[in-house]
């Protein structure tokens, strides 16, 4: 009685490997050595100049188009801290009016010259940054209450409370460097 080998009995068969790269039954089974040189692969990618280029240009672009997103709100975009329905009200609705929380690092900054210029002024000018300083605070706290009103009536009243930390922070920033960038104009309340 003959023996039929596998090669004859499927001649498709050959040196076929399978999709994790063992080969099919019927053959015989690679030695470590050749299964460790069939894994090697290179740990890095391409490391030719021209493979550098190319990934530091794609990785730029991705950078240029994220920042760009995060600055006009897009939700894909934006910081973890920055998403979602609320907070995308409490910004609008910071960004649509004034607060003394906006000037505070100018006025600190004259105040603090005017002190070293004059000095028979300085107990005045103290109590001038000090008065400024209970002026920020009153606004964030009249802010932070309304906002919170409206953020209940609007979204419901449950944690309305970790949004006026969120709230405070972005009303004493200075318009033009907040991020995302203001999308309302100012007294252009949401609705």
């Amino acid at each position: 009685m003959a023996k039929i080998t596998p090669s004859e009995a499927d001649p498709q068969a050959g040196d076929d490997l399978d999709s994790n790269g063992v080969p099919r039954k019927g053959h015989p089974t690679p030695t470590r050595k050749e299964r460790e040189a069939a894994r090697k692969r290179p740990l890095v990618g391409s490391n030719t100049p021209e493979a550098r280029r190319a990934s530091r240009t794609a990785s730029q672009a991705q950078r240029e188009r994220a920042r760009v997103g995060m600055a006009n709100g897009e939700e894909k975009y934006l910081p973890i801290r920055d998403r979602g329905a609320q907070k995308r009200y409490v910004r609008d609705y910071v960004d649509a009016r004034f607060s003394f929380g906006e000037l505070a690092i100018p006025v600190v900054a004259v105040l603090l010259v005017t002190e070293f210029l004059a000095a028979q002024l300085q107990a005045s000018i103290t109590i001038a940054v000090y008065g400024y300083f209970l002026l920020v605070i009153v606004d964030s706290i009249v802010v932070s209450i309304v906002l919170g009103r409206k953020l209940a009536a609007k979204f419901g009243a449950d944690r309305v409370e970790k949004y006026r930390w969120y709230a405070t922070t972005r009303a004493i920033q200075f318009r033009a460097l907040r991020l995302p960038k203001p999308q309302v104009k100012r007294r252009q309340f949401p609705s």
